[in-house]
């Protein structure tokens, strides 16, 4: 589990510009479909689940631990080259994220499989997101997103081979971990359940309550059936999700709009990283794995950033 990042030059040949397919692609704000997805096959892996379990406050902040991955996500794609700092504070956080499986087994998050998986997840979601909800990609843009993403993990420390070296072998390496490694966990069941009783998000104030309960049912509705529906039919099964032809076309129904919709959008929707930051820079300063500058005007502990960090 020793750290494998590049050394300086090669480091700052790894971080990503506004050529890069990834700055063009990542962030449109359709990628919330991918969300609850990326999510469920992150916790059905036993370690990360265990780490969920013993380190994250999840169940009780959904919304923070949410706002805290697309923290990182648009960190290490629009970052510059903060991204080299930001996976390295990561990758130092994850050392202390340890414990002991339900099986009575030792796991630790730098776990090679677990720790690779995790960035495998978040490409393998924006993926399957644009092949169903936008259709702006091409192979070769897929190839390149792959072989991008490869960088960010380098630059995280996942040792060479964890991952496929080729985009050609994420599906197959994707199926193998179906197949091996994930199963119905106590941390993807808690997803699951969080999903159908979605809690009203912290930036909305209070008074909305009452209309947060009116949009309760079609927010987790649409939230579970998208999730569900991309889902692999083996992983759905053992986490014992339903599906049906009726779901299907229904899915393909919420498909059909979000892509009728893509010549609508404005620019701003589709790259929407950058003004994500600059809404977000102050409460990312609080966390220790923002990047310098994020933080220099910050010398004391947020008093209201207590208790366990989400993972």
């Amino acid at each position: 589990m020793a750290a494998t990042r590049p050394e300086e030059g090669e480091a700052k040949a790894l971080v990503l510009g506004p050529e890069s397919v990834s700055w063009r692609k990542s962030s449109d704000i359709r990628g919330f479909f991918g969300a609850g997805y990326a999510l469920l096959l992150q916790t059905a892996h036993p370690t990360i689940s265990s780490g969920v379990r013993d380190h994250s406050n999840y169940q009780n902040e959904p919304w923070q631990r949410l706002l805290r991955t697309l923290d990182y996500v648009n960190l290490t794609v629009y970052g510059g080259q903060d991204t080299i700092e930001v996976t390295q504070r990561l990758r130092e956080m994850h050392k202390r994220i340890k414990g002991t499986n339900p099986d009575g087994s030792k796991y630790h998050a730098l776990e090679p499989s677990a720790y690779a998986w995790v960035q495998a997840t978040l490409v393998h979601a924006i993926i399957v997101v644009n092949r169903r909800f936008l259709r702006t990609m091409t192979e070769a843009e897929f190839e390149q997103l792959y072989d991008e993403w490869l960088g960010l993990a380098r630059l995280l420390g996942v040792r060479d081979g964890d991952l496929p070296r080729d985009y050609a072998d994420f599906d197959a390496y994707f199926d193998r971990m179906m197949a091996e490694q994930l199963g119905r966990t106590e941390s993807a069941i808690d997803v699951i359940e969080s999903m159908k009783r979605p809690a009203r998000p912290p930036f909305l104030p209070s008074w909305t309550q009452p209309l947060w309960r009116l949009a309760f049912f079609p927010a987790s509705y649409l939230l579970l059936l998208v999730t569900t529906g991309l889902l692999p039919p083996v992983l759905r099964e053992r986490l014992g999700l339903k599906w049906s032809p009726w779901r299907e076309r229904q899915l393909n129904a919420v498909a059909a709009v979000s892509r009728a919709l893509t010549p609508l959008l404005p620019r701003s929707f589709k790259i929407t990283g950058p003004n994500y930051l600059k809404m977000r820079r102050k409460a990312i300063r609080h966390d220790e794995f923002a990047p310098s500058k994020y933080r220099k005007d910050h010398s004391q502990p947020d008093p209201t950033m207590t208790g366990r960090r989400p993972v």
